[in-house]
């Protein structure tokens, strides 16, 4: 197996077994909405479900429309990387493990929607009362994987020239 193939399924098998382990515990040992602190006004761990996307945006009741919404947008990201990691030039390890972390994550939430209607956040960061949205294991690697990206993005300067590190398909 080529290894950035075998890197990026690694470290993406890795976000969604880490992903669907955490959320089955919390779901089978934890009521929703309970909340045990772990680090006293900072860290909590909180069973929530998020109808919306990252951090409740959009979210509200449940809806056919939205849920479709999400599965459609879900499947689009996770295609792209596909994309980005099949056209990946070889070497990219950096990159290859930000796609993957993004991949990783993407499904894991993914697999929430379909089977719950909803994703399952639980790590409840906070000063005190004022709280940053709840998230997950999912969650944290996208974030991760984009900023990961973003940095690579602009130490290469790929944003001035985009070619240099996906290969452009039509030029081959």
């Amino acid at each position: 197996m080529n290894p950035k193939y075998r890197l990026a399924l690694t470290v993406g098998s890795a976000i969604l077994i880490l992903d669907q382990i955490t959320k089955a515990l919390v779901q089978h040992t934890m009521s929703l909405f309970q909340s045990i602190e772990i680090i006293p006004d900072f860290v909590h761990l909180t069973y929530l479900r998020n109808t919306g996307a990252a951090f409740g945006i959009l979210a509200g009741g449940r809806s056919t429309l939205r849920m479709f919404f999400f599965i459609i947008v879900s499947l689009v990201a996770i295609g792209c990387v596909f994309y980005l990691l099949k056209n990946l030039r070889p070497g990219r390890k950096i990159l290859t493990v930000s796609l993957s972390l993004i991949l990783g994550g993407a499904i894991g939430n993914l697999i929430d929607r379909l089977r719950l209607g909803e994703v399952i956040d639980f790590i409840d960061l906070h000063w005190y009362h004022i709280h940053w949205p709840a998230f997950n294991v999912a969650d944290s690697a996208i974030t991760i994987g984009v900023i990961l990206l973003f940095i690579q993005m602009i130490r290469k300067g790929s944003f001035e020239n985009p070619k240099s590190e996906i290969r452009n398909p039509k030029l081959r």
